[in-house]
């Protein structure tokens, strides 16, 4: 009988159980794993970050720098002269200096504020009009019928139109001549004063008409991707219990196609932010800034009236915007979807 702890006794075991030292072919073997996985991340998200630096950080910083500056983009910038934040200030509030602060409020100012207004009222009209309308038309076009996939065609085919072949067709049918306002004085209404683009009161609202029947078509199809992905098991358990078609939509499918619809919300805000081409087609944004936006008011500025740096002010007043929305966005509306899909893996 041994009691000296040699061997298989207690004190044996307790010695074989201690930490164990990594030879050294496993040390070796495991920085060679960690080694060959930055390659492999570096192989592939190398190009891409490069490409982001150049055609974005670049662009930016860029911008960022020709806005401390009075230059008007056609003599060197070495010879611009230095003004700090003053471009800023002038589409703020009108600039720092008292003796000409009326005049660049009324030259600046009050169209940058306007351009920022028509682009504020595009983002609540477009939650306010468009999701509903999208998201019932989707809702109809998710039930079987004959003709389906034509409908759906359809309702996409203005997506893809280019926006300088659809700003034309529409400024053409919306010419104080045009289509449309023919069919006005037909049922015995009137069209606008000066034309349909001309009117402070309509020309906003006939570009959101545009833009609707422009971006319409993409919101539907993303709600019918997401709708597609509802188990119709459980559609089909409600209606069994008793429950009505809307009280099917209402209950379900809305509810649960909820990280589509947050999704489409967060893309129509920042284009709608950054709203350009189909203003820009439709006159510029109007004679009189009628229906101007941010991005269409920093090119007049900017490349029109050789104003550089203030244009620049405004780009990143415009990129700020988009990235504060962006971050906060995505920090609070899709938090929860992300979460849920780590959750989920």
């Amino acid at each position: 009988m041994e009691t000296s702890g040699k061997g298989k006794g207690p004190v044996g075991e307790k010695s074989s159980a201690g930490p164990r030292t990594a030879s050294p072919d496993m040390v070796a073997l495991r920085r060679r794993d960690q080694r060959r996985k930055w390659q492999e991340i570096g192989l592939f998200t190398g190009p891409a970050l490069i490409l982001f630096a150049l055609f974005v950080v670049f662009p930016v910083a860029s911008a960022a720098r020709y806005s401390l500056y009075k230059w008007n983009g056609i003599k060197k910038f070495s010879d611009a002269e230095f003004i700090g934040f003053e471009n800023y200030a002038r589409a703020l509030w009108g600039g720092n200096d008292p003796a000409t602060r009326e005049a660049f409020k009324t030259a600046y100012t009050e169209p940058f504020w306007s351009a920022m207004s028509h682009n504020l009222l595009i983002i609540v009209a477009s939650m306010a009009i468009q999701l509903p309308l999208a998201l019932m038309i989707a809702l109809v076009l998710n039930r079987r019928f004959p003709g389906r996939s034509v409908v759906r065609v359809i309702i996409f085919a203005p997506y893809v139109i280019s926006e300088v072949i659809a700003g034309v067709m529409w400024f053409i049918i919306f010419d104080p001549n045009g289509i449309a306002t023919q069919f006005m004085e037909a049922i015995g209404l009137h069209a606008p004063e000066g034309g349909w683009f001309e009117s402070h009161t309509w020309g906003i609202w006939t570009v959101f008409f545009i833009v609707t029947w422009k971006y319409l078509g993409l919101a539907i199809i993303l709600f019918l991707a997401g709708l597609s992905g509802v188990p119709q098991e459980l559609q089909e358990a409600a209606s069994i219990d008793g429950a009505s078609w809307w009280q099917v939509q209402r209950r379900i499918n809305i509810p649960l196609i909820g990280p589509t619809i947050r999704i489409w919300v967060f893309l129509s805000l920042i284009g709608s932010i950054q709203l350009f081409d189909m203003v820009w087609v439709l006159n510029r944004g109007g004679t009189q800034g009628q229906y101007s936006t941010i991005a269409t008011f920093m090119m007049q500025f900017g490349y029109f009236r050789h104003d550089v740096g203030f244009g620049s002010a405004v780009a990143v007043i415009m990129f700020i915007i988009s990235l504060v929305v962006a971050v906060f966005y995505m920090l609070t509306i899709l938090r929860r979807d992300n979460d849920n899909s780590e959750t989920a893996r």
